[in-house]
């Protein structure tokens, strides 16, 4: 099985005992983690990740939005009773 690579960027691990070079040289890009010619992983620096990144609502936050809209809800759910 042949396995892509997500980035252009790539290290070998002997590369990763020097890791401020790795970043330097990627520039602020993510960098695949290579070992015996296979990809082992990824080394993502700060700036590669999305500051406003989707998250999970919690079971507190989803519960807050079921009710926010039970009443506009209502008519639909009473309807869908009995289909």
């Amino acid at each position: 099985m042949v396995s892509r690579i997500h980035t252009r960027n790539i290290c070998t691990m002997t590369e990763l005992r020097e890791p401020q070079k790795v970043f330097d040289h990627a520039g602020g890009k993510p960098v695949a983690i290579m070992k015996n010619s296979k990809c082992v992983g990824y080394l993502v620096p700060e700036e590669a990740t999305l500051d406003g990144e989707p998250r999970y609502a919690s079971m507190d936050e989803v519960m807050a939005a079921v009710e926010e809209t039970r009443q506009q809800a209502a008519p639909v759910l009473d309807y869908l009773k009995d289909k």
